[in-house]
């Protein structure tokens, strides 16, 4: 059991301070090449973080196409699907958490900053998408699904294309490139990309070692690994976004905290789920459309919030935490009755 422990520790060591070299890198990379926050937080970062464990269920999905793993095409379904959900419920909760408990370290205290404009198109572009991806789950005909996955992919890099055009280059002077603390060298491209390499390799690695000690945890419990598996391993996965945006918030870098999550669910609403419309009979379980009609209850609160109040602050985000909770809850009941 103790080595078991250990691992997991260990785990979120090494994506805890992978995700610190991430946040100083991308912010770095970003105004290299002359790009704000905007591009940073919902693509750069969102994208960046997202993508080791979004390509997980893609591959499973892809090489199971045409055979019969049924199960393997559910896990990836089921990986596809609880990524925004994750995102749009503990993610939220976890920032609004921080906001509390730096507040006394934020100059803005509990209040968030960020751009309201750009994080409500983000909100609204997620919901369009993540809906879209859940109703043509009833199509029958092939080739309404092939339109639907191919709009959902034109549909991001229009996305990606109106975060550009309306990006602004920040002015926040940068902390020094966490590398060039070792090295003692001038900021470069090559020495960016490099903090970048090892902070993703880190990740995957730190992320990997995680999850590799669930099951040996579950079995030494006496816990059910599918238990275990729902409640653990969504939030292992997701760990990046949800650190990167607690380390910005510390930081009072608000729309990037707010912009990396964000961003992420357009993200995951979108690539993964116009792959596995492609090549999955795309059958959603009741567990599976649960998930999503929840993650948008979520997200349309805090965006009926920010319109209400015309600001934010951690009240909704506390709120979904709570519709994480009713998600385990029914998960549980779902199982043993």
């Amino acid at each position: 059991m103790q080595i078991y422990i250990t691992l997991l520790f260990l785990g979120l060591i090494i994506i805890l301070m992978s995700c610190e070299l991430f946040t100083n890198g991308i912010e770095w990379f970003g105004r290299k090449l002359n790009f704000g926050d905007g591009v940073v937080g919902s693509i750069f970062s969102a994208v960046g973080t997202c993508l080791p464990e979004t390509l997980i269920p893609i591959i499973a999905i892809i090489r199971s196409a045409g055979s019969n793993e049924d199960s393997s095409i559910d896990v990836g379904i089921g990986a596809i699907l609880g990524a925004p959900f994750m995102l749009s419920t503990l993610a939220f909760f976890i920032t609004g958490l921080s906001v509390i408990l730096f507040n006394k370290k934020r100059k803005s205290g509990l209040n968030i900053r960020l751009n309201k404009k750009i994080f409500i198109r983000d909100m609204k572009f997620f919901l369009v998408m993540y809906s879209s991806g859940i109703i043509v789950t009833i199509a029958e005909n092939f080739n309404v699904k092939m339109i639907i996955s191919i709009g959902l992919i034109l549909m991001y890099l229009y996305y990606v294309l109106l975060t550009v055009k309306y990006d602004k280059i920040s002015v926040d002077r940068l902390e020094t490139l966490y590398i060039l603390k070792i090295f003692d060298a001038k900021v470069s491209l090559p020495a960016i990309l490099l903090q970048l390499t090892i902070a993703l390799v880190g990740i995957i690695s730190g992320s990997y070692i995680f999850v590799s000690n669930i099951e040996g945890v579950s079995n030494l419990l006496q816990i059910s690994p599918m238990i275990l598996a729902l409640i653990i391993t969504p939030i292992a996965t997701e760990l990046p976004e949800k650190f990167n945006s607690v380390i910005w918030i510390r930081k009072g870098k608000d729309s990037l905290a707010l912009g990396n999550i964000s961003g992420a669910m357009v993200f995951q609403s979108c690539i993964p789920v116009a792959v596995g419309i492609m090549f999955t009979s795309w059958k959603l379980s009741s567990t599976a459309i649960v998930s999503c009609i929840l993650s948008m209850v979520s997200s349309i609160t805090v965006i009926l919030w920010i319109k209400v109040k015309n600001g934010l602050t951690p009240l909704p985000f506390m709120l979904s935490g709570v519709i994480y909770i009713v998600f385990i809850f029914y998960l549980i009941m779902s199982v043993f009755y």
